[in-house]
């Protein structure tokens, strides 16, 4: 529970940090990009020190190129 509150607290000095400055220089793009990243990345974390299974992306990568690699194996036969 500590952990997850520690990174909480790390994401919101982070966003407190970076995005202030981020918004004066009129960056509304780039701010858009860090607190998703920022999201993405607090949530994941959390997940993990929750011990929450998660996907591995490589796992979807190889259901999407084992048709494609059996066809070419295949026509190398």
């Amino acid at each position: 529970m500590w952990v997850i509150f520690s990174v909480l607290i790390i994401a919101a000095l982070a966003g407190l940090l970076e995005l202030p400055t981020l918004l004066r220089k009129q960056l509304v793009a780039e701010s858009w990009v860090f607190s998703s990243l920022l999201f993405i990345g607090t949530l994941l974390c959390i997940l993990h020190f929750g011990r929450v299974k998660l996907p591995n992306p490589l796992d979807w990568i190889t259901y999407v190129y084992h048709p494609v690699s059996q066809f070419v194996f295949g026509i190398l036969k």
